[in-house]
């Protein structure tokens, strides 16, 4: 690792910067641009060359019978809830309106009944068998100077996690750093001397030798190379021991919220457990200082905390459009959904008129379509998540709005999210900032006693795994779907019943839940069990 100055600039939220953002240098992958912030992980010609590797027979139909025509039941219960969920709510609950009556019943008859005992725990010996081990030192850097190296980086809810003076420290014994470029290099125009260098000119993922073969003998010619849009550039395999611990060290321990951030953070879990006065394993890596302000209130009472699931709904319109699926919403949501690729995402407009895609039913049999609220909340019931379970919902604008939510709402009702908890007051510093409303969500959700995530390639979601795995110490549960395996369950609809589709959903979920090393090419930020990251415990 050279010792070069590395100097970070930000974006106009620099007073809350974010961890993330200075890691790029480092790390690569934790920050992308906000404006793809929420776009799908997979770009239309990866997406084709998925889908045409596969090359599988499309089966998946959605099934749009009037949900009053499905059963053979006698159960008044259920009958009640049909009319609840199904006639004249298609465009509500899309093709969900039975399960979701069957859900509803099922809840209703399992409310006092013990719920499974994995729902709220990891298995316990794998999982802990990993301790943090990322702050360890065993190296010093090179005491040379090629030179200077301005990043700016790229970044949504990553910005949020620089608080910039301890970032600096923290990493001092590792690489130098500045604020300012010198005197002499500040009037220089980097562009037209050739020491701007962008995303586009550095392919994803690559190897620490593209670095030294192009981006180092700009640094010798000019004394200072500026990273632009610097994110997902360094691939995370194969990569020296020590490089990938200094990636480790900087996303899980360099970095951290800013203190408004800490701050209303800390408020939001004092909420989320209703008061209590008892703070989570998680909480001072998540708000640092004002994680003591959670055990001011009603200290010394025997109460017990609030436990809470925390859910990430992936489902904002951005994410529901560039996904290419069908969500049961007819001509009426097709043409809402073409509109707006043609306004925001014209490249993947142009690409669907003049290519031949997948059908929207190939895509959801692959597992590429969004988890929509009704499937998510079917997936909390199957798992045996009682209608007593406080819920708290982590996401931007849902596509369809609150009243998408209804299914949710309407079987868990003690459904929270941070809107609800925060006064207007308290939520007027971020109102202008999705990515700093989505720290917060993080924070609530990494400090779930469960957490559920929707959709795998979500940046939030995988950093919330990633750190609940780093510092849970084997006890923070991460519900990882397989959306593949649940799109075979949910095709079956109109037909399949509970408890056939609640043994389904179980197992399938259950098979995401062993305990493994990180594989080659995986995200350590993700999956940080590996020696780089973690140490074993025995």
């Amino acid at each position: 690792m050279s010792s070069n100055h590395l100097l970070i600039e930000s974006d106009k939220e620099h007073e809350t910067l974010d961890r993330s953002s200075a890691s790029n240098f480092f790390s690569g992958s934790l920050s992308t641009p906000s404006s793809r912030q929420s776009s799908p992980r997979m770009e239309p010609s990866r997406f084709l060359k998925k889908m045409k590797r596969k090359g599988e027979k499309a089966w998946l139909q959605y099934h749009g019978r009037k949900t009053n025509a499905f059963v053979n039941s006698s159960s008044v219960s259920v009958k009640k809830e049909l009319k609840k969920f199904g006639k004249g709510k298609r465009s509500q609950y899309g093709v969900y309106g039975r399960m979701l009556a069957l859900a509803a019943h099922a809840l209703a008859e399992g409310q006092n009944k013990r719920e499974p005992k994995d729902l709220w725990r990891e298995p316990v010996v794998p999982a802990s068998a990993w301790m943090p081990c990322a702050d360890q030192r065993n190296w010093e850097p090179s005491g040379g100077n090629n030179g200077y190296i301005l990043v700016t980086a790229n970044g949504g809810m990553n910005q949020q996690r620089v608080a910039e003076e301890h970032f600096i420290n923290y990493l001092t014994p590792d690489i130098r750093m500045v604020k300012e470029l010198p005197n002499k290099l500040q009037s220089l125009d980097l562009e037209a001397i050739g020491s701007v260098v962008t995303d586009v000119d550095i392919p994803k993922e690559s190897k620490p030798s593209f670095y030294l073969k192009n981006i180092i003998p700009i640094l010798l010619r000019n004394g200072v190379v500026h990273l632009l849009g610097f994110g997902n550039r360094l691939a995370f395999d194969p990569i020296p021991f020590q490089l990938q611990r200094l990636r480790c060290r900087c996303n899980f321990h360099a970095l951290q919220f800013a203190p408004k951030i800490q701050e209303t953070g800390a408020l939001l879990l004092r909420r989320l457990r209703k008061h209590e006065g008892h703070s989570g394993p998680l909480d001072h890596y998540l708000v640092g200082p004002y994680a003591d302000s959670i055990m001011k209130e009603k200290r010394g009472q025997s109460a017990k905390a609030s436990r809470y699931l925390a859910i990430h709904l992936r489902f904002e319109i951005d994410m529901v459009a560039h996904s290419l699926c069908e969500f049961g919403g007819g001509e009426e949501e097709r043409q809402e959904l073409e509109k707006y690729r043609e306004i925001h995402l014209p490249a993947l407009a142009h690409l669907k008129k003049t290519t031949k895609l997948p059908s929207p039913a190939e895509i959801r049999s692959e597992g590429l379509c969004p988890l929509t609220p009704e499937e998510a909340v079917l997936m909390l019931a199957a798992l045996g998540f009682n209608r007593k379970t406080h819920v708290f919902v982590a996401g931007a604008q849902i596509y369809g709005g609150t009243r998408r939510l209804g299914a949710l709402n309407s079987l868990y009702p003690y459904l929270v999210t941070k809107e609800n908890l925060l006064s207007a007051t308290e939520l007027e510093p971020f109102k202008n900032f999705s990515s700093q409303l989505a720290a917060l969500d993080f924070i609530g959700c990494t400090a779930a006693n469960a957490f559920a995530m929707t959709d795998s390639g979500s940046q939030l979601s995988s950093l919330v795994s990633g750190y609940r795995i780093y510092y849970g110490g084997g006890k923070m549960p991460t519900i990882r779907p397989n959306k593949r395996r649940l799109a075979a369950i949910f095709v079956k609809n109109s037909t399949i019943e509970w408890k056939v589709f609640e043994q389904r959903v179980r197992k399938a979920v259950r098979q995401t839940k062993h305990i493994q090393s990180r594989s080659k090419g995986r995200s350590v930020y993700r999956y940080p069990r590996c020696k780089e990251c973690m140490c074993p415990t025995d």
